[in-house]
């Protein structure tokens, strides 16, 4: 009894972790559009071609979390990147333009 309660421990931490590295990707495309819409952040920074490439690149993810429900932590992680990749630079150089430094929450 002991043996199978730890394998089904091991077994929820593996679900766990894909679903908190779900949720993690999910968090952070919304974030970045809900940013890229509001005037207060960063909609009104952006250049046409910065927004465009966010808009893209986060509706892009959001079709793959749909089409990959069934996804593994590793996937998830790596779709991740992938969107950090194109977002957190343009990011970081609308604030540098600017002249501020972006709060760890605008990420």
């Amino acid at each position: 009894m002991v043996q199978e309660a730890e394998e089904f421990a091991e077994e929820d931490k593996k679900v766990k972790d894909k679903i908190d590295a779900r949720n993690t990707l999910e968090t952070y495309v919304y974030n970045m559009k809900n940013q890229v819409n509001d005037k207060d952040k960063l909609a009104d920074k952006l250049e046409s071609d910065e927004k465009k490439r966010i808009e893209t690149v986060t509706r892009e993810a959001l079709e793959w979390l749909d089409d990959n429900q069934s996804a593994e932590k590793e996937e998830y992680d790596e779709k991740l990147k992938e969107v950090e990749a194109v977002c957190n630079p343009i990011v970081t150089a609308v604030y540098q333009r600017s002249g501020g430094a972006p709060e760890d929450d605008e990420l």
